[in-house]
């Protein structure tokens, strides 16, 4: 199926934004927003992009995120942006997710890119993960991987034994690329994992499991050892034989921003490239239409059945608000409150049990529980729909 530059940033604008992320400018217009000011010193590069042969490392956003002074704000922050590339005939959805350090970011990530792809027509995909774990994770495969190197030097090339001086992961990487056996006899790095990495990746293959999407664990997805920590994410689609081939990379990259700030700051993104496209003269402009529906979390396991729900309405054409970052039930109400909300969807532990979800209308204060299977109906007696 071919589809034009116009129509997939329409699509993308649209899952973006229904997915709680906003333009860099919208979210500076935002209360949220008044020390936004300074910026933050950086030594970003666009040369960094040269390490990047996953391709999920938006070095524009990056450098937004310092010279826009999105440092700034210390809760949680998503931003989308469109671009589009006439040398390459390439358009691009970027969305970032900086100030969540919990496992929540890449499922989100990895359901925004879903959603796209459907919402494209494209629902035939497979997700593929891997997580390199954090600093203590790394150095402990590190340290496996250069044991393991060393012993089988003799059947490495010449270019991977030379890589080895500079890192045992640029090794690996080359050794891949030269599709070497070694490559597949290596270590995995899942197996390095420290607990709370372990918990982190765990708790993103739990969702992909409740969610029954499509996925496999593939420990050669490594990415640069400069750029990634944790999880990285890949999407395939079946059709690349098609006109139009979509390529979705996602990863963490709290440690390449702690390296060009020298500030701890958790940061993930995804690229989604729609590839042999016409260019546009100008980015199409969309206007979002108002919700009177907030869906409302608390738990994990209540923030991936949101996460579901929320695609679940979008399907439906329900707009929706929500804060799935968030931990605090009352942040939330008073959240939907200030968005002028009319209802709010509740999902507890309770709910998240029992397969319902609380309605709960703000203006009469009532509220009545309802069974999953019967939210949408009921919403939609009261929702706006997308236009």
């Amino acid at each position: 199926m071919k589809h034009s530059t116009t129509d997939f940033l329409k699509a993308a604008a649209h899952t973006a934004e229904h997915f709680g992320f906003r333009t860099i400018e919208s979210i500076k217009k935002s209360p949220g927003c008044p020390e936004c000011t300074t910026s933050l010193p950086h030594s970003i590069n666009t040369s960094d992009r040269a390490l990047d042969d996953h391709g999920a490392l938006s070095i524009p956003d990056a450098i937004d995120f310092c010279e826009k002074n999105l440092h700034a704000i210390k809760t949680p922050t998503l931003w989308y942006s469109l671009r589009t590339n006439t040398t390459t005939n390439e358009a691009e959805l970027t969305l970032n997710i900086f100030n969540v350090p919990k496992s929540i970011a890449e499922v989100i990530l990895i359901q925004a890119s879903r959603s796209l792809l459907s919402e494209l027509g494209k629902s035939d995909h497979l997700v593929k993960i891997n997580s390199l774990g954090d600093a203590e994770s790394s150095s402990r495969y590190t340290k496996e991987l250069v044991t393991f190197l060393r012993k089988r030097l003799d059947s490495m090339s010449v270019t991977a034994r030379e890589a080895m001086k500079t890192h045992p992961y640029l090794s690996l990487r080359q050794l891949l690329n030269e599709n070497n056996e070694l490559a597949y006899k290596c270590p995995s790095p899942l197996e390095y994992l420290s607990d709370p990495s372990r918990k982190h990746f765990r708790e993103i293959v739990e969702y992909l499991d409740m969610s029954e999407a499509p996925y496999e664990i593939d420990s050669r997805m490594i990415g640069h050892f400069e750029l990634y920590s944790d999880a990285l994410f890949s999407i395939e689609t079946s059709d690349n034989d098609s006109e139009s081939i979509i390529s979705i990379r996602g990863g963490r990259i709290d440690e390449y921003i702690h390296r060009r700030t020298k500030q701890r700051i958790p940061a993930v993104g995804t690229v989604i490239t729609l590839k042999n496209t016409k260019p546009v003269s100008r980015l199409p402009r969309f206007k979002t239409p108002n919700s009177s529906i907030y869906v409302v979390q608390l738990g994990m396991g209540p923030k991936m059945r949101s996460l579901m729900i929320i695609d679940e309405l979008r399907r439906a054409g329900i707009k929706v608000e929500h804060d799935l970052a968030s931990d605090s039930l009352s942040a939330q109400l008073q959240d939907a409150e200030r968005r002028g909300a009319r209802y709010t969807v509740i999902i507890g532990q309770k709910e998240y049990v029992d397969q319902t979800v609380i309605l709960r209308d703000l203006i009469e204060r009532s509220q009545e529980q309802v069974p999953i299977n019967q939210m949408v109906k009921k919403l939609k007696r009261h929702a706006p729909l997308i236009s």
